[in-house]
C-alpha cells in the first residue's frame, strides 16, 4: 500500500503553502482580528461619508437591487438587503451561540448563569434609564434601547488584545454577559420595534418552521436543505411586520445540538469509506467515477462527526466576521458630520444620551447589579474573578456598535436624529474600548507583579 509522503518529502513550495494556509485559518478565528477589521470598516465608512466622494457613498447604498422568479420580484435598496437580509446570517450565528451556551456553556447551569444574567439585565436597565433621563420628550424616547446592547466581536476582541494574563473566568463571564445581552436585544427588537402584524405572514413563517422541523425529523443533516425553509421564515416575518432578521435567531435556536441520527456511527462509516477507496484505487480497472462513492460517504461521515449547531457556526464564522459585519459597518457607520447639527437640542440630547449611557451607564449597571447580588448572598464571583476584573467587564460592555447601530436604524426615521444616535454609538464604543484596553493593561501588569 502506498504511504502518504512525510512533510519533509513534500516540495518546499507545497510545505510553505500548507503552513501559510494553516496560519491563515487560525488568523481568521482570532477574535481580536475580526474586531480590528470591523473597526477599519467603520473608519472607512466615516471617512468616505465625509470626503468629497460622499455622494457616491449615499448613492451606493440606495442603489436598487432586485431578486425574483417570473412575475414574483422583490426590489429594494442595497442598504435593505444588507440590514434586513445579510444580517440574518449574523443573527443566525447569534442564535446558534445562544443555543450552544444554553446546552453546554455558561448558560447551561442556572447557578453559574445567574450572576452574568443579572449583570446583563443591569447593563440593559441602567443605560436605558440614563438615556431616558436625558431624552424623555416625544420623538426622542424611542431610542432608549440603542445603548443597551454589547458588541461581542469588539468586546471579546479588545479583551483578547490584553493577552493570556486575563483569567479564563473573565472571558467566559464577558461572553455570557454579551450573549444574554443579545437575547435581550432580540426580544426588544421583537416587542418594541416591529410594525403592525399581518396574519398571512405568520402562516408563511409557520410553514417555514414546520418544514425545518420536518427535515430534522427525517434526519436531513445538510445545511443547504434548510435554505428554502429559512427563506420562507424570513419572508413570513417580513410580511408580518416583524423584523425579518429574527428568522436567523429562530433558526439558530432550532439548530440541533447533537449529531443527526444515522444508520452507522460516523467513525465506522469513515473507516469503511477509506478502506473501500483504497481497494478501488488499487484495482486497475477502477475509473474516477467509481472512486466518487466512497469519497461521498467519507464527506457525509465527516459532516456528521460534529453536531449541526457547532458545524454550521464554525462554517459561518469567517463569513460573518469578515464579510457580513464589515459590510454592515461600511453601510451604516458612514455618518456625515455635515448632517449632524449637535447645536440643535434634539440631536445633541440623542447623541449625549447614547454616548453617556454606553460609557457610564453600562459599567454602572453591570457593577451595581452584580455587587447587590453578591452582597445579598444570592450569587458568588466566579473563581479568579475580582471586582477589579468586573470593572473591566463593565467597561467593555459599553462597546455597543453593531447591535446598537442596528437598533438605532429601527428607532429613528428622522435622518438628523439617526445620525446623532449613530455618532453617539461610534464615539462611545471607541471611548469604552480605549478605556477598557488601558484599564485592562493596568490590571494585567498588576497581575504579573504578583
Amino acid at each position: 500500500m502506498n504511504q502518504a509522503p512525510s512533510p519533509k518529502a513534500l516540495p518546499a513550495a507545497q510545505r510553505i503553502a500548507d503552513k501559510a494556509f494553516s496560519a491563515f485559518e487560525k488568523f481568521l478565528h482570532i477574535e481580536a482580528v475580526s474586531g480590528i477589521v470591523l473597526l477599519i470598516a467603520a473608519a472607512a465608512a466615516l471617512i468616505w461619508a465625509n470626503s468629497p466622494y460622499a455622494g457616491s457613498y449615499e448613492h451606493l447604498w440606495h442603489m436598487p437591487l432586485s431578486f425574483g422568479i417570473g412575475d414574483f420580484v422583490i426590489s429594494n435598496s442595497l442598504h435593505f438587503w444588507i440590514n434586513d437580509a445579510l444580517m440574518t446570517v449574523f443573527f443566525l450565528v447569534v442564535g446558534m451561540e445562544i443555543r450552544r451556551e444554553i446546552h453546554e456553556g455558561a448558560l447551561a447551569n442556572l447557578k453559574l448563569a445567574a450572576l452574568p444574567m443579572i449583570a446583563a439585565f443591569g447593563g440593559v436597565l441602567v443605560p436605558a434609564l440614563v438615556y431616558l433621563t436625558l431624552n424623555n420628550a416625544e420623538g426622542l424616547r424611542q431610542g432608549w434601547a440603542v445603548p443597551t446592547a454589547t458588541d461581542i466581536a469588539f468586546a471579546v476582541g479588545v479583551l483578547a488584545l490584553l493577552g493570556r494574563s486575563v483569567p479564563a473566568s473573565v472571558r467566559v463571564f464577558l461572553l455570557a454577559l454579551a450573549i444574554i445581552d443579545d437575547i435581550v436585544a432580540v426580544l426588544i427588537i421583537a416587542l418594541f420595534y416591529s410594525g403592525g402584524l399581518d396574519p398571512l405572514g405568520f402562516a408563511i413563517a409557520g410553514t417555514g418552521i414546520l418544514l425545518v422541523l420536518g427535515l430534522q425529523h427525517i434526519g436531513i443533516g445538510s445545511a443547504y436543505a434548510y435554505v428554502l425553509p429559512g427563506a420562507l421564515l424570513w419572508f413570513g416575518l417580513l410580511k408580518t411586520g416583524a423584523h425579518p432578521t429574527l428568522a436567523g435567531v429562530v433558526l439558530g435556536l432550532m439548530t440541533p445540538v447533537r449529531p443527526v441520527r444515522v444508520m452507522a456511527p460516523p467513525l465506522q462509516t469513515a473507516s469503511q469509506a477509506i478502506s473501500e477507496f483504497a481497494e478501488r484505487k488499487q484495482a486497475s480497472d477502477s475509473g474516477a467515477s467509481e472512486l466518487m462513492e466512497p469519497i461521498k460517504q467519507l464527506r457525509q461521515a465527516q459532516r456528521e462527526l460534529l453536531p449541526p449547531v457547532m458545524r454550521v457556526q464554525m462554517a459561518l464564522h469567517p463569513w460573518v466576521a469578515y464579510l457580513v459585519m464589515p459590510l454592515f459597518a461600511l453601510a451604516n457607520a458612514g455618518v456625515s458630520l455635515d448632517g449632524v447639527n449637535l447645536g440643535e437640542g434634539a440631536s445633541m440630547m440623542v447623541f449625549s444620551g447614547a454616548a453617556l449611557a454606553l460609557v457610564l451607564g453600562k459599567p454602572l449597571g453591570v457593577l451595581t447589579s452584580s455587587w447587590l447580588m453578591v452582597r445579598m448572598g444570592w450569587c458568588r464571583l466566579p473563581p479568579g474573578m475580582t471586582w477589579a476584573w468586573m470593572g473591566l467587564i463593565g467597561c467593555l460592555a459599553g462597546i455597543g456598535f453593531t447591535m446598537s447601530i442596528f437598533i438605532a436604524n429601527l428607532a429613528f426615521s428622522q435622518q438628523d436624529l439617526l445620525s446623532a444616535a449613530k455618532l453617539g454609538v461610534l464615539v462611545a464604543s471607541v471611548t469604552a474600548g480605549v478605556i477598557g484596553l488601558l484599564y485592562g493593561r493596568v490590571l494585567v501588569a498588576r497581575a504579573k507583579r504578583r
